[in-house]
């Protein structure tokens, strides 16, 4: 067994593999590079060798700098985690030249298997049905039009080298091929420094299945089930999950089988994923192999009981499997939700800069439920637009798959990030979700249930009066805290009205509020029911944890002027609570109304401009492209919202643009 090891990556995959190999008893290397100088891994590893600036171009990308921070610590072997330089089959070609190993699959696999393209033609070759496409060489934008139109709209482009939603793009006509060819080539070369493409077919409703194996250097490969990652956002998974509540163990098998002859013709090793795109019959087509460890790993080592770091070091190092096929069982049901930096009410924009606060939940094994998050952030930390703007992956295990989405649904009204946006409040609306929570799923999920965007939700029934109950114990609990340390002389105690007005959204819903013991009591007048609130919150605690009737309740606490922001299942809402006679006054303030840009293109997330496609005085019509924003290795379109004129442009290629920065002006 090895005595040390270097994770050739960052963040939170770098210190998911620190964790495994500390478990064993090996030493880490770390590497990073200037923006990461002082991240979670560079910490958590014995040793930190620095690699270059921030760009993954000149830092992580770049073989010779891992290979030389190799040489300096004395690692015996490199683990390349996933992204990067994961599939690459000169990487371990150049470190086993250094009499370095690589924990993961040998190089020839990779060849195989690695490239999109070489494995559609391996997979075609072993009889494996694959998704119609073409798989040559793709010359120009001409040329992957004329492709797009032989094969039939809808078709997706998709980087050869790809992974992750980078450089891959859907069109539906030839425009978007001409558009968005160009883009998808270039974010391809920026993440993987590899720019070739193919397309094939778009499969319209389908479902994203993949198949989980491990392999040693003996000839054995195995199959640890499946993961479902449907709930995608463009092409990238946002919630994935443990079994797949579509198939039956026949399709299973089939499935599963089929994965581990592909691997065993290509002489796999290592862990490895075959990915499928299934019809909503249970029909299947080969997609692609991702010869590495995914990022939605730790839904199957919860329905397994495996560690697949561990596995993947023991076969780098030539043991055996330590157990068969048959051993391999289902237990229970697993969820994973991708927590990332940007803004899901403004299109899912990324979001740069400082975590201010950040206090996710305790990981925990209780009652059946494990919590669990992988992350590479800490509070005080910085979030980099060099990188993927993901700040970690919240897992919960649960009996059954209600059980998963619950303490999911939970756990994520608990995981607090203050100082820049992030995806929670569209994850546990989701959560929420009938369609998700009944496993309708389609790969087009996201599009289809939010059509116009994400717009949050509305507090009604049974949420509202929960938001309004906790928000009248936290002002009455506050009232209390304000009372304690203005060091009053003992006397007369302090008594507050009972009777208090709390606003929530439109609604102005009249309580009475009474402590009793540990807990309080909050009558709502008007419809007289009754909630029991039990909590051991503080003032300045940013999330209300306690009891609600017999429902355990988890609250985001934000203070705002006059109030709180409550954040609860997706439902973000600014709650005021009043004296009555204050409420009567409220109703007579008239409302601030906002700023209108409807005449200016905003820029929309911290970035760099890539290019201007407009002039002063060039009319526009709705649709049409007026600039490219790149931020954290995605190029973004910013397009008219309807016809008008340009009056002015204020940025220019090259620009460094903060949010909401005026790119153009229009008359």
């Amino acid at each position: 067994m090895f005595k040390k090891i270097l994770i050739a990556n960052r963040g939170e995959i770098a210190c998911r593999v620190i964790k495994t190999a500390r478990k064993m008893g090996i030493k880490t290397v770390a590497v990073y590079s200037d923006a990461d100088r002082d991240a979670l891994h560079v910490e958590m590893a014995d040793e930190a060798v620095h690699i270059g600036p921030p760009p993954a171009a000149q830092s992580y990308l770049l073989i010779d700098k891992i290979v030389d921070a190799c040489k300096q610590t004395g690692a015996e072997a490199v683990h390349p985690g996933y992204g990067f330089l994961s599939e690459r089959e000169s990487f371990p070609v150049a470190l086993q030249k250094a009499g370095v190993v690589f924990i993961g699959p040998n190089p020839k696999a990779i060849a195989a298997m690695g490239d999109k393209i070489e494995s559609k033609k391996a997979a075609a070759a072993a009889k494996v049905s694959t998704v119609p496409g073409y798989m040559g060489e793709i010359a120009d934008i001409k040329h992957a039009v004329k492709i797009a139109e032989d094969i039939g709209y809808p078709v997706m482009m998709k980087a050869s080298a790809g992974g992750g939603g980078k450089g891959m793009r859907i069109a539906f006509n030839r425009k978007e091929v001409e558009e968005g060819f160009p883009l998808a080539k270039s974010e391809a070369k920026a993440s993987f420094g590899d720019d070739r493409m193919f397309i094939e077919k778009f499969i319209v409703d389908p479902r994203h299945i993949e198949i989980q194996l491990i392999g040693d250097k003996h000839g054995n490969v195995i199959y640890l089930n499946e993961r479902e990652c449907s709930i995608q956002r463009r092409n990238q998974k946002v919630i994935e999950e443990a079994p797949s509540p579509l198939l039956d163990e026949k399709t299973r098998r089939a499935m599963g089988e089929q994965a581990v002859a592909l691997a065993k013709a290509v002489g796999y090793d290592s862990a490895g994923t075959v990915e499928f795109v299934a019809g909503q019959d249970r029909s299947f087509f080969f997609l692609e192999m991702n010869t590495r460890l995914q990022v939605e790993h730790p839904v199957t080592e919860l329905i397994t009981g495996v560690d697949l770091v561990e596995l993947m070091i023991r076969s780098a190092a030539g043991e055996k499997l330590p157990f068969k096929q048959s051993d391999v069982k289902i237990k229970g049901w697993s969820v994973e939700s991708r927590v990332y930096a940007e803004d899901p009410f403004r299109n899912f924009l990324p979001s740069i800069g400082r975590l201010v606060k950040y206090r996710p939940p305790a990981e925990t094994t209780a009652n059946g439920i494990t919590v669990r998050n992988d992350t590479g952030v800490f509070e005080g930390g910085e979030i980099s637009m060099y990188y993927d703007p993901m700040i970690a992956k919240l897992v919960t295990h649960g009996p059954t798959r209600e059980a998963a989405i619950d303490a999911q649904a939970e756990a994520l009204d608990s995981f607090y990030i203050d100082g820049i946006q992030h995806n929670i409040p569209f994850l546990t609306s989701l959560m929420q979700h009938p369609r998700w929570r009944k496993g309708a799923l389609s790969t087009g999920f996201i599009a289809e249930e939010f059509p116009e965007g994400f717009k949050g939700r509305d507090a009604a029934g049974e949420e509202q009066r929960i938001v309004a109950a906790v928000a009248a114990v936290i002002d009455h609990e506050s009232n209390v805290r304000r009372r304690e340390i203005t060091h009053q002389m003992t006397g007369e105690p302090v008594s507050f009205a009972r009777r208090r007005v709390v606003k929530v959204q439109n609604a102005m819903l009249p309580v009475e509020v009474a402590t009793s013991g540990d807990s309080y009591r909050v009558t709502f007048v008007d419809g007289g029911e009754v909630l029991q609130l039990k909590s051991n919150w503080r003032p300045g605690d940013p999330v209300w944890a306690g009891t609600i009737g017999n429902k355990h309740v988890a609250v985001q606490v934000r203070p705002v002027l006059n109030g709180v922001k409550l954040a609860y299942r997706g439902i973000q809402v600014p709650v005021y609570v009043y004296t009555e006679r204050e409420a009567g006054l409220v109703a007579l303030m008239p409302e601030k109304a906002a700023a209108d840009t409807s005449k200016f293109l905003l820029c929309p997330m911290p970035g760099l401009v890539k290019a201007i496609h407009v002039g002063e005085g060039q009319d526009v019509e709705a649709g049409d492209a007026l600039a490219v924003v790149e931020a954290m290795k995605m190029e973004n379109i910013l397009r008219a919202e309807r016809n008008g004129k340009v009056k002015k442009v204020n940025a220019k290629p090259g620009d460094s643009l903060a949010v909401d920065a005026i790119i153009l002006e229009f008359v």
